[in-house]
C-alpha cells in the first residue's frame, strides 16, 4: 500500500514538472480598437486646431499597419504620408521620433519609410506597445509631437484601465 502511494506521488510530481516545462505555442497580444485609434487621431487634430494648425495624423497598430489616417481640411496632402512614416518609425523603435533625430543621418536613418524627426510617438499602456501615432503639418516637430501626445492623452486612462 505504501509503495502504491509512493508511485502515485512520484507520478504526480513528474506530471507537474512536465506541465511546467511545456512552452506555450501562442501569445496573447492586446491591440488598439478602431474606435480608440479614431479617438487618438481626432484628439491630435483637435489639439492642433486649437493652435490654428491644420495637420495630417496617422495611427498605426503595433506592427506599423495604418488603422486611421486623417487630413484636416486645408493640411497639405504630403502630411498624411509623413505622419504615417512618423507613426511607423515610432512603433518600430518603440520611441518618440524626437529621440531618434541624431540617427537620421546614419544608415538606419536612411531606410526607406522611416522618418526620424519629431512628431511620432508610440502608444503604450500597461507596459505594452499598442501602436503609434504620427502628426505632420505644424510649423515645428515639437508642435507635431505635442498634438500627437494630446491624442494619446485623450485615451490613455481608459487604455490603462483595460489592461
Amino acid at each position: 500500500m505504501i509503495r502504491e502511494i509512493g508511485v502515485v506521488c512520484l507520478g504526480l510530481v513528474l506530471s507537474s514538472t512536465l506541465q511546467a516545462d511545456e512552452v506555450s505555442r501562442t501569445v496573447n497580444i492586446k491591440r488598439l480598437s478602431l474606435e480608440t485609434a479614431q479617438e487618438i487621431a481626432h484628439g491630435a487634430i483637435e489639439a492642433c486646431r486649437k493652435e490654428g494648425i491644420q495637420i495630417g495624423v496617422t495611427v498605426v497598430d503595433r506592427e506599423g499597419t495604418t488603422q486611421v489616417a486623417l487630413r484636416d481640411t486645408i493640411a497639405a496632402p504630403i502630411t498624411v504620408k509623413i505622419s504615417r512614416q512618423k507613426a511607423f518609425t515610432a512603433v518600430n523603435f518603440n520611441a518618440a521620433t524626437s529621440q531618434l533625430v541624431s540617427r537620421a543621418n546614419t544608415p538606419i536613418g536612411r531606410v526607406e519609410g522611416l522618418v526620424m524627426s519629431a512628431g511620432g510617438l508610440p502608444v503604450q499602456a500597461g507596459g505594452m506597445l499598442l501602436g503609434g501615432v504620427g502628426v505632420s503639418g505644424a510649423p515645428s516637430g515639437e508642435t507635431d509631437e505635442a498634438c500627437a501626445q494630446a491624442g494619446i492623452d485623450k485615451v490613455v486612462d481608459d487604455l490603462e484601465m483595460s489592461m
